[in-house]
């Protein structure tokens, strides 16, 4: 029996809307009754993020989105084009099998000790980063110490989520006599697990290189730290990278990247 002789395209609508966006995808190539539907607005819009419209608004470049591509449309190009939010300190994207939210602080909007004192940093323009400036660090004083954090506020993030705190980044050139690797990092959320902080901060890694991931964008990253996004609840989520020695190289920051985990 044909399902879609049974229910009406309201109700086939609807279910599809319930599951996932990659369920979706694959009961498109059902019948061409489920592709309908599962090709619709109606079933996307509930995929994408209740304030997506308040969120590509904000962005300068890319508010012709909501009325340029369908809501299928829209959601992929989230997943694959983060649009630049908050002035353009921050990019904003769509993680792909669930929709849920990712936000990346460039390095603008970080808060880097020293990052005013031109030995230390150093601001520059690259072509494959999402940000019209990256940070540099050429050179790290006192004691090899050096704090870069960013802040974000718990409620622009999907609910209900386990996330992680990535640092992205490259290597630059060479410098000579330095060779440690080691980085502490953490992530918590002010005013809520306050009294968990020290917990939550690594220790001390020995072997950071074998910690660096590749990323398809050509940069690199390393995870900082977890926590979980229960209800959204009136906090601000702190990333820190601290009291690190550099890699042999000087260090180029693009941003601190609030992403779902995976597994």
């Amino acid at each position: 029996m044909d399902i879609t002789n049974v229910l009406p395209a309201e109700c086939i609508l609807h279910i599809i809307s319930l599951t996932t966006p990659r369920d979706a995808c694959r009961l498109a190539v059902v019948s061409p009754a489920f592709k309908s539907a599962a090709d619709s607005d109606v079933v996307w819009e509930k995929f994408l993020p209740s304030d997506y419209k308040l969120i590509i608004s904000s962005s300068v470049s890319a508010s012709s989105l909501i009325t340029s591509l369908s809501k299928k449309d829209l959601y992929f190009h989230l997943c694959h084009h983060p649009i630049l939010v908050n002035n353009g300190t921050m990019s904003f994207a769509l993680e792909k099998e669930y929709g849920k939210k990712c936000y990346m602080v460039g390095a603008r909007g970080l808060c880097i000790e020293w990052a005013s004192t031109p030995n230390c940093w150093k601001w520059t323009s690259l072509p494959e980063s999402r940000f019209p400036e990256v940070a540099e660090l050429v050179y790290l004083m006192y004691f090899w110490f050096c704090e870069v954090s960013a802040r974000l506020d718990t409620r622009i993030l999907s609910h209900r989520t386990n996330y992680a705190a990535y640092l992205v980044f490259q290597f630059g050139k060479p410098i000579s006599g330095i060779q440690r690797t080691r980085i502490v990092s953490g992530v918590y959320i002010e005013r809520i697990n306050d009294k968990g902080r020290q917990r939550l901060f690594q220790e001390p890694c020995k072997n950071t290189l074998q910690l660096i991931q590749d990323r398809k964008d050509g940069w690199m990253e390393i995870e900082m730290g977890e926590f979980f996004n229960k209800n959204g609840d009136d906090g601000t989520l702190l990333c820190s990278l601290h009291d690190f020695d550099k890699f042999g190289t000087s260090l180029i920051i693009q941003g601190i990247e609030v992403r779902p985990k995976k597994g």
